[in-house]
């Protein structure tokens, strides 16, 4: 029989998800949108070898409402290297499509073009695994029409950070036949302005058959910062966009063959 999971880990993952919550909802001139919209996503891992070299695969798509209106697609993949053991290196880029779900035949509005380097570090306190993610972006976009939308740009950077905070339930590591919960939240930076883009807050639970399979289900809330203007003499504050999302991943992981000993313990980070 396993100890039950720590109180104060599981008080620090609630409290994480609820700032969060709080954090996208307490800005002004808000707009919340009531329906609640679907991820869904599909990763392909390959796990670093004895020469550290890993990589990865995603296949993504959104709906606007729950199991409907699908409107939005990802590919994406990269490298990855470990440079310790807790400590990973990632060269990665995607293609980003997003259509009117009420007229899919015109195609899609803009398609987006992104690379981006990575770091992450990764550490333990007791059973809780805690996870820091640094991100630098390069986008570029085209537009259908090739008609640029007001305070839109061609190419764009962006920088975000994730913490991401996970609490095996049955075991006392991430290992075969094991339910997790997890929980992270991840902030968006843009040099052109809005700065702060971007607050995504995420919550689930997870279950890792074995050292394949893991699948995950949760809710996302993503809210969207438009900076503040003034034209014309007439001031608009900032707009905040938010919105509810169920999401469900499935994540399966390459075997390597040639690994000696015991199997790894692998944190199930979603690589989004």
């Amino acid at each position: 029989m396993y100890p039950a999971p720590p109180k104060v880990a599981v008080c620090l993952l609630l409290a994480l998800c609820a700032s969060g919550s709080r954090t996208a909802q307490a800005q002004t001139n808000a707009i919340p949108d009531h329906n609640w919209g679907t991820w869904h996503i599909a990763t392909v891992i390959l796990p670093a070898g004895p020469k550290h070299w890993g990589g990865y695969a995603e296949a993504q798509t959104r709906a606007n409402g729950l199991l409907r209106q699908y409107f939005y697609t990802e590919l994406k993949g990269g490298v990855s290297y470990d440079v310790a053991k807790n400590f990973t290196l990632m060269l990665a880029g995607g293609r980003y499509s997003t259509a009117d779900y009420r007229d899919l035949s015109d195609g899609p509005l803009n398609v987006e073009k992104r690379l981006w380097q990575q770091l992450t570090f990764t550490h333990l306190a007791a059973r809780l695994k805690m996870e820091h993610r640094y991100r630098v972006e390069q986008r570029w976009f085209n537009f259908r029409d090739d008609v640029v939308p007001a305070g839109s740009f061609r190419y764009r950077n962006r920088l975000r950070y994730r913490f991401n905070a996970f609490l095996p339930l049955n075991h006392p590591t991430v290992a075969d036949k094991t339910a997790f919960l997890s929980v992270y939240d991840e902030v968006f930076f843009n040099p052109r302005g809005p700065f702060f883009e971007r607050n995504r807050v995420y919550a689930g639970m997870g279950y890792q058959f074995d050292q394949h399979w893991t699948i995950q289900a949760g809710w996302v809330n993503q809210a969207n910062y438009t900076a503040a203007s003034y034209r014309q003499n007439i001031f608009t504050p900032q707009t905040t966009a938010t919105k509810n999302n169920v999401v469900l991943s499935v994540m399966y992981r390459i075997s390597r063959g040639n690994a000696a000993g015991p199997t790894p313990e692998h944190i199930p980070s979603q690589p989004d």
